[in-house]
């Protein structure tokens, strides 16, 4: 049974928490917790720690609120999301009807990488609509940048208020159609330097050996460089069987990472949560290639335009 806010409300309820105090934060979550408590539901935090500490001080001595490491779970986007259905069905198996969660995406999430983080914001409403959840993702209006803030309100139905209101947000888009737009990716300042490599066409097996022969000498041996290579073969595969030619595949190396682009002449896969969950549409194939890539690397960006499709693999030495 559903209670509180999302009292009848049948999937995800998803809401943001905008604080720009300590005690905005504190006044949202802790009665959002307790209410948990009180109802005898699942009810969690993972925040950061500084956040983190702030919530378990305010809760009363004893409070069964269970506390996840936040640094641990929210590392890949598609990983995190496997991560939480698992957790979120462990839940509901057991006989849960509605569970509570307060989140914090790590700091550096808001920086080159929010990309994919945005994208995940946007695809748990439809990952975890299947689940009893209703969970509040905090963001601290006083360290996060603008565009990110921008981004909460298009990928978040919701804003919890300290005064116990819960208002839908104008500016909200549904994961269809956001995760189909054209978001060019943060240029890495490694790619305005020449390639190591540059091919055009390449094979699958030819991608792989281009990613060893250009990579620092820091990832040799390391499951890491393994990784990369398999998610770039994946890439490629991808870009020859449901792209457009030319495919082409460039290799950056150096200041501690590699990042490789595979580009191709086609609009990119339909299928608006590709790379994040690893099926669906006509293309699901594609669809598992990149979410093998998705939990392989470091980053992985997606970027439409009208010249076609690029996909970026980051991967960055231990």
């Amino acid at each position: 049974m559903r209670t509180g806010a999302a009292a009848g409300h049948p999937g995800y309820f998803h809401e943001a928490i905008r604080y720009d105090t300590d005690e905005h934060l504190l006044a949202v979550v802790v009665p959002f917790l307790l209410g948990g408590v009180a109802a005898g539901e699942p009810t969690m935090v993972v925040l950061g720690e500084r956040t983190a500490g702030l919530v378990r001080a305010a809760l009363p001595a004893g409070c069964p609120v269970g506390f996840l490491t936040a640094g641990e779970l929210y590392t890949r986007p598609a990983g995190t999301i496997r991560a939480y259905r698992q957790l979120l069905a462990g839940h509901t198996d057991a006989g849960a009807g509605q569970i509570r969660i307060a989140g914090e995406l790590p700091p550096e999430a808001h920086a080159a990488t929010w990309d994919w983080w945005a994208r995940y914001e946007s695809a748990i409403n439809h990952a975890y609509d299947g689940f009893p959840l209703w969970s509040m993702c905090a963001y601290d209006e006083r360290t996060t940048p603008p565009a990110v803030l921008a981004d909460v309100a298009r990928t978040h139905p919701r804003t919890a208020r300290p005064d116990g209101r819960h208002e839908p947000n104008p500016q909200y888009t549904r994961p269809e159609e956001f995760l189909l737009e054209h978001r060019p990716p943060v240029a890495d300042p490694i790619q305005a330097g020449p390639p190591v490599a540059e091919l055009v066409g390449p094979t699958p097996a030819e991608a792989r050996e281009a990613v060893r022969t250009g990579t620092p000498d820091d990832f040799d041996e390391l499951d890491d460089l393994d990784d990369l290579a398999l998610a770039v073969s994946e890439i490629v595969t991808n870009a020859h069987l449901y792209g457009r030619p030319p495919v082409r595949m460039r290799v950056w190396a150096g200041a501690g990472r590699v990042v490789v682009t595979v580009a191709d002449g086609g609009p990119g896969p339909a299928y608006p949560f590709a790379g994040l969950l690893p099926t669906g549409g006509s293309d699901a194939s594609a669809g598992f290639g990149l979410w093998i890539a998705h939990q392989a690397c470091d980053h992985v960006s997606l970027s439409r335009s009208a010249d076609g499709f690029t996909v970026r693999l980051t991967q960055r030495a231990p």
